[in-house]
């Protein structure tokens, strides 16, 4: 098939069977990573920008505003300039400088704050950046991933979809990491249509205010929140198991080392959390997971022996 853009090629990305991570169990992992932007967050890109142009919401020529730690924003950055648009992405002294590149080649404008939150990190300090810019700038619209209907869609009607075909069979445990949760909301609500009894796990970090835990620092972009997501309905998850940044990195150099699979901090939190979960289960049965990103945009952080050497003193709150 020969597409258009690469916009087109979004989506229907494989599913593995983790057997050398887990042996003894059944972990089926849809390999986001291999999204042409790099990451799941050119679904919900592709998704409100195409919809958007649409319904008339968007035209060409206007701009989207966003508050974003790297994955989204490289997304919007990608969808926007091939349908005309501009975009500016709004981020933080955490961002690293390898998203922070990305951003810039992909055309994105950079708008950096440096005032902490209320909360002592940047989130609500970068929304609040967007507001004003949308305010000012004429023809802008915000994309507030976190409130926008249109994201957990984007995976319902996308990633969901792709798991059901690929997978034959029951599943027993979708356990996905969150930030926005518009991915484990979006896929949980689509496999529920043909599995009402689907367990749905979340994966938090420590130090996320997402499920009410206590705010801490957390040092893994992209994986965790300090605000509760608008579009959250918390009781569509069944359990939510929180793991530190030391145990991220270990997910993900596990992970590369038994399957050969380069991917971002979030997917090592997830090795850590069905690790977690399969030591409690007598039968954990089939369970999918997605992995959101790859590892080069992680190589100072979850890969770096320094960085993980700083972060292991941290403990892991039970859970």
């Amino acid at each position: 098939m020969i597409h258009d853009s690469v916009i087109d090629c979004v989506g229907s990305t494989p599913v593995v069977r983790l057997s050398r991570c887990f042996p003894g169990a059944e972990v089926l992992a849809k390999l986001e990573m291999l999204n042409p932007g790099g990451s799941m967050k050119d679904r919900p890109a592709r998704f409100i920008v195409e919809r958007g142009l649409a319904d008339g919401t968007l035209r060409p020529g206007m701009r989207l505003v966003e508050s974003t730690s790297g994955n989204l924003g490289i997304a919007l950055a990608m969808v926007a300039g091939l349908r005309g648009l501009s975009f500016t992405a709004v981020v933080d002294p955490k961002t690293s400088p390898t998203n922070l590149r990305l951003l810039e080649l992909f055309g994105a404008d950079v708008e950096m704050v440096t005032e902490p939150d209320e909360a002592g990190g940047y989130l609500h300090t970068r929304v609040r950046r967007a507001r004003e810019l949308v305010a000012s700038t004429p023809n802008a619209v915000q994309i507030n991933q976190y409130a926008n209907e249109l994201n957990w869609r984007s995976y319902h009607e996308t990633a969901g979809e792709e798991i059901l075909r690929a997978v034959d069979g029951p599943i027993d445990y979708l356990v996905a990491a969150v930030s926005t949760t518009g991915s484990i909301q979006g896929i949980a609500r689509r496999l529920r249509e043909t599995n009402p009894r689907l367990k749905v796990v979340a994966v938090d970090a420590v130090g996320s205010v997402v499920f009410g835990a206590p705010p801490a620092p957390r040092r893994i972009p992209g994986f965790g929140a300090s605000r509760v997501p608008e579009i959250l309905d918390p009781t569509e998850i069944d359990d939510v198991l929180h793991v530190a940044d030391a145990e991220s990195a270990a997910g993900c150099r596990r992970l590369l080392s038994t399957e050969k699979i380069f991917a971002g901090g979030s997917s090592g939190a997830v090795v850590a959390g069905i690790t977690r979960l399969i030591s409690r289960l007598p039968d954990p049965g089939r369970i999918v997971t997605v992995l959101p990103d790859r590892g080069e945009r992680y190589l100072d952080l979850v890969y770096s022996d320094d960085w993980v050497a700083a972060r292991e003193p941290e403990a892991a709150v039970p859970s």
